[in-house]
């Protein structure tokens, strides 16, 4: 009975304990939610638009059951603070009639991709402050008219977290955490999921229309304004890419000069200690700190250069993606026509 007693835990123990929240392995997404995401991006576009998740976290899945957009607002603080009042209210309403109101994360559209900002960034860092777990689903327009549906789950991956919040993004810091450009991004694997009703209600309209609009996009010859824009992109991360690495040239060209002048000081101090020695001297330190040729060289952040090499990458992919379907359906063409 005494070792029952001490195996035992009470109420107040086991709720004081802290859970460990299973990883992030879906984002479950009802049918509605998409499609009043794709709405309110298509009729902005190529305007770009935001607006609220809600749902539930269950385990490894992350429920969005429902959405609601954000209004167009100027950068201003009392817009601002009207644009929060808004977001507030909009969820007290949604309290009121019954529907979830927890908030899950936020939605984004993006012109061709181009969504890895320091923005955006932030903005996940303000919501882990109030929320353990959240994700932003990203919608591009203008990747969706080529016949794919161009949405994705995001999350910043828990070393990268860790390492923004010491504001530390020097090489050697990177090199410790064992951090590449690649791994600053988690893409979550989406799940759609309807009602019954309205599945067997789609059943019924796949009879009447087996050929839906995506399928005659996925057709189109014409792809040159889509593969141009990305080319004038994936320029634009080149030369942006550029100025970083004359940054960090800069930089250690500097520090390079820098350890010379600290060597020469060095030589200059240790021949005077010589001859003060032999004068019978104390001899002076070889560290001075108030000495501005210590004074340490700060390194630029790779935080920047490790988001456009990711914008580079995502355009490069794109392009790849793009020209090998193009190709694919010339050469169908050129069979059909012979």
């Amino acid at each position: 009975m005494a070792n029952s007693n001490t195996m035992a835990k009470s109420f107040l123990q086991v709720a004081a304990a802290e859970e460990i929240a299973p990883p992030l392995r879906v984002v479950q997404m009802e049918g509605l939610v998409i499609l009043k995401i794709i709405k309110h991006c298509k009729e902005f576009s190529p305007a770009l638009v935001t607006g609220q998740l809600l749902g539930l976290d269950v385990g490894s899945v992350l429920e969005v059951t429902n959405c609601f957009p954000f209004p167009i607002r100027e950068e201003d603080e009392e817009i601002e603070a009207d644009g929060a009042n808004y977001q507030l209210e909009m969820m007290r309403c949604l309290r009121e009639v019954n529907v979830d109101n927890n908030t899950v994360g936020w939605y984004q559209s993006t012109l061709l991709g181009s969504f890895q900002t320091v923005e955006l960034i932030e903005t996940f860092m303000n919501y882990q402050e109030n929320i353990s777990r959240c994700v932003c689903i990203i919608y591009d327009p203008s990747r969706s008219n080529q016949g794919v549906l161009a949405l994705k789950a995001l999350k910043l991956s828990d070393a990268f977290m860790d390492l923004y919040r010491s504001n530390n993004f020097t090489g050697e810091k990177l090199r410790e955490k064992n951090l590449s450009w690649v791994d600053i991004f988690e893409e979550i694997p989406i799940k759609v999921s309807n009602s019954t009703l309205i599945s067997a209600f789609m059943t019924e309209l796949e009879a009447d229309s087996p050929v839906t609009q995506c399928d005659y996009d996925r057709l189109q010859l014409s792809t040159n304004p889509f593969m141009e824009r990305n080319v004038e992109f994936l320029v634009e991360c080149l030369d942006e890419l550029s100025v970083e690495q004359q940054k960090f040239q800069f930089y250690y060209r500097n520090l390079s000069r820098q350890q010379a002048q600290q060597q020469a000081w060095l030589q200059k101090r240790r021949s005077e200690n010589m001859a003060r020695k032999v004068a019978g001297e104390e001899p002076l330190p070889e560290e001075d700190p108030s000495n501005p040729v210590f004074k340490p060289i700060p390194e630029p952040s790779r935080l920047d250069s490790f988001l456009i090499t990711n914008q580079i990458s995502n355009f490069c992919n794109q392009i790849n993606g793009v020209a090998g379907q193009s190709f694919s359906r010339l050469y169908l063409m050129k069979a059909l026509q012979e």
